[in-house]
C-alpha cells in the first residue's frame, strides 16, 4: 500500500489551507456583499458566523481528513462504515467542489485576462467605469475570449495538482501566498494614501444597520462557508495530508484568522480607490472588472497598482482552484485506486467541460434561462447559487450532526486535542478544557445546525 503523502510542515499546510480559503471570495466577493449590505453592518454578522459556526466546522473538517487520511467520502466510510449513509455526504462535498470550480474557473479566466490587459495597459483609455464595463462585455460576448481564459486558469491548476501535495499544492502555496500579502498590503498603503481614502474606511466600518435583514444574515453565512472553502470537502481534503502531531486547532485559528484580515484588507483597498474617485460603492458584481480598472489607471502610478490588483486576484484564484480541485482529484486516487496523474486528468476534463455552459452563460447562451425564485438564472447563476446557498451550507449542516450526534462531541475533541497542549477553544490562558469543550460542544450540536436549517427555511420562503 502506498504511503499517503505528507505537508513537510505546519507551516505549508497553513499556506496551502489559507490559500484555499483566502481567493476570489475575499477579493471579488466580499467587498461588493459588504458594500451592498450596510459595511460595517454586515461585517460584523459576517465574524459571528465566522466565530459561531465557521471555524467550529472548519476544525471538524480538517479533523475527519487527518484522522481517516481519506479524502471526503473514505473518511465517512472510515468512521463510520461502508456501508453507511454518511458516505454520501463526503459525496456531496465532492459535488460541490465540482459545481463550484464549473463557474469559478471563468471568473480566474477573467481575472488572468485582466491582469494582460493591465500589462498591456489598456484601462488608461478608460475614461470610467461605463466604459469599462461595455469593454467587459463586449469581451464576454466572444465565446472564445472566455473559453481561452478559462482554459489558461484551468491548465495551471492541473499542472500545480500534476506535481503532487509537497510539490504541487504545498510549494505553490509557499510562494504565492507571501507573494499574495505583499501585493495586497502595497495596494493598501496607496489606498490609504489617497484623498478621501477616510471616507473609504468609514464605509467599511461604520455599520449602516438600515440595510440589514434576514437576508443579510442568509450572505454572512452562505460567504462565510464559501471562503473558509467549507462544505465542499477541501479542507478535509488538506486535512488529509496532515499527521497526528498537527495541531488542528491552533492550525484552523490561523487559517481563519488569515482568510477574514485579508478579507477586511482587499475590502480597505478597493473602497480608498472607490471613495477617492468619488464612485459608487455598492456596484455589484461589475466592482471589480467595471468599477476599478479606469480608477486603478488614473492613479499615480497607475499602470503598476492596476497589473499588482489582477495578478493579487489571480493568484487568489489559483490558490483556492487548486484546493477545489484536489478535492476530486484525492476521490478518485483513494476510492478508485487511480494514479494521480490519471485521476488529475480525467477529473480535470470532466470540470473543464462542465464550466463551458457557464463560460457560454454570457454570450451563446445567455438566453438559455432557468427560473429560480421569480428571477432567470443563467448556468453560470444556477452554479453559483447551487454550490454557495444550497450545497456548501448543507454539508456543513450534517457535518455538525455528524460530530455532534454520531461521532460524539467526547470522540471529536479527544481527536482534535492530539499535538495539542491547549484546551480547546481560545487556549487555557481563557478558557479551562472544561468549559472550552462545552463551548465548542453547544456551537456544534445546537447553534451551527439550527441556524443553518433557519438559513433553509428562509431561503425558500417557509418563513
Amino acid at each position: 500500500m502506498t504511503k499517503r503523502e505528507q505537508w513537510s510542515s505546519k507551516t505549508g499546510f497553513i499556506l496551502a489551507a489559507a490559500g484555499s480559503a483566502v481567493g476570489l471570495g475575499n477579493i471579488w466577493k466580499f467587498p461588493y456583499i459588504a458594500g451592498e449590505n450596510g459595511g460595517a453592518a454586515f461585517l460584523f454578522i459576517y465574524l459571528i458566523c465566522i466565530l459561531a459556526i465557521g471555524l467550529p466546522i472548519l476544525n471538524v473538517e480538517i479533523l475527519l481528513g487527518r484522522e481517516t487520511q481519506k479524502n471526503p467520502v473514505g473518511a465517512f466510510k472510515a468512521i463510520h462504515g461502508d456501508n453507511s449513509n454518511w458516505k454520501y455526504v463526503g459525496a456531496l462535498g465532492v459535488f460541490a467542489s465540482f459545481t463550484i470550480l464549473s463557474f469559478y474557473s471563468i471568473v480566474g479566466g477573467w481575472s488572468v485576462a485582466y491582469t494582460i490587459e493591465a500589462l498591456k495597459g489598456t484601462f488608461a483609455s478608460f475614461p470610467n467605469p461605463e466604459v469599462a464595463g461595455e469593454f467587459f462585455n463586449l469581451k464576454n460576448s466572444n465565446p472564445y475570449w472566455v473559453l481561452g481564459y478559462h482554459t489558461i486558469f484551468f491548465l495551471s491548476i492541473i499542472g500545480i495538482i500534476l506535481s503532487g501535495v509537497k510539490g504541487g499544492l504545498e510549494k505553490a502555496s509557499k510562494f504565492l501566498m507571501p507573494v499574495l500579502l505583499l501585493i495586497l498590503f502595497a495596494l493598501v498603503v496607496n489606498g490609504l494614501m489617497l484623498p478621501d481614502s477616510d471616507k473609504g474606511m468609514e464605509f467599511l466600518f461604520s455599520p449602516d444597520w438600515s440595510k440589514i435583514n434576514p437576508s443579510t444574515f442568509l450572505l454572512a453565512l452562505g460567504h462565510a462557508f464559501f471562503t473558509l472553502s467549507l462544505g465542499m470537502g477541501a479542507m478535509m481534503t488538506y486535512g488529509s495530508y496532515l499527521s497526528d502531531n498537527d495541531d488542528i486547532v491552533n492550525a484552523s485559528y490561523m487559517v481563519a484568522f488569515l482568510d477574514t484580515v485579508i478579507a477586511i484588507l482587499a475590502g480597505v483597498a478597493i473602497f480608498t480607490v472607490v471613495f477617492s474617485s468619488g464612485y459608487d460603492p455598492t456596484a455589484g458584481p461589475g466592482l471589480v472588472f467595471h468599477v476599478l480598472p479606469p480608477l486603478l489607471a488614473q492613479l499615480p502610478g497607475g499602470y503598476i497598482f492596476a497589473f499588482l490588483f489582477f495578478l493579487l486576484l489571480t493568484i487568489a484564484a489559483v490558490t483556492s482552484g487548486i484546493s477545489i480541485l484536489e478535492v476530486s482529484v484525492s476521490y478518485l486516487v483513494d476510492e478508485l485506486k487511480f494514479s494521480r496523474k490519471k485521476a488529475t486528468m480525467i477529473m480535470g476534463a470532466l470540470v473543464y467541460l462542465a464550466a463551458i455552459p457557464c463560460a457560454l452563460s454570457f454570450n451563446l447562451l445567455s438566453d438559455a434561462t432557468i427560473p429560480i425564485q421569480g428571477k432567470a438564472f443563467t448556468f453560470f447563476d444556477v452554479a453559483d447559487f447551487l454550490a454557495s446557498n444550497i450545497l456548501l451550507p448543507l454539508g456543513g449542516f450534517f457535518i455538525a450532526i455528524f460530530a455532534g450526534y454520531v461521532w460524539s462531541i467526547d470522540s471529536t475533541v479527544k481527536a482534535l486535542l492530539k499535538g495539542n497542549s491547549e484546551s480547546l477553544y481560545f487556549g487555557n490562558s481563557i478558557l479551562n478544557s472544561s468549559t472550552s469543550k462545552t463551548i465548542f460542544g453547544l456551537l456544534i450540536k445546537y447553534l451551527s445546525p439550527v441556524l443553518i436549517f433557519l438559513v433553509f427555511l428562509y431561503q425558500f420562503g417557509w418563513i
